[in-house]
């Protein structure tokens, strides 16, 4: 195997061990999730398949920001598995914000089934370069 290529292993799902009850039946999963930095932003990349943009619920509140995605079972129904790798069930999965995020400039972007959120740095947590005096 040549020093570029890696090794890919399959990941299962995980079931979420919710610390609250949740009112909507069914099994929860905490999608898979990469978080990426920038000078200007962190970028949150989650995977949701089976989501529709309509059954989505993304909030922030006292510092923590909550993403739910709901799945539409009956679309489940009249099928007949011959073989699965994964159960279906809703995703939720929550972050704790420190105050070098700009909450209020908080993006989302839906497309087929995967989450992309953009956090921005606030101001104050911006590189910036220091000019040295004389």
């Amino acid at each position: 195997m040549a020093e570029t290529e890696k090794n890919l292993d399959n990941v299962t799902k995980q079931e979420l061990e919710a610390r609250e009850e949740k009112t909507t039946p069914g099994k929860y999963y905490q999608p898979l999730t990469d978080i990426f930095e920038t000078d200007a932003e962190l970028v949150v990349v989650m995977e949701m398949p089976g989501v529709d943009r309509s059954d989505l619920d993304i909030q922030v509140e006292k510092d923590v920001l909550s993403v739910d995605g709901r799945i539409d079972f009956k679309k489940y129904e009249t099928l007949k598995p011959v073989y699965t790798e994964y159960n279906v069930g809703h995703y939720s999965r929550s972050f704790s914000l420190s105050n070098a995020i700009d909450q209020d400039g908080i993006g989302a972007r839906m497309a087929d089934g995967v989450l992309t959120l953009t956090l921005p740095k606030a101001k104050e947590a911006s590189p910036r370069r220091i000019e040295i005096n004389a």
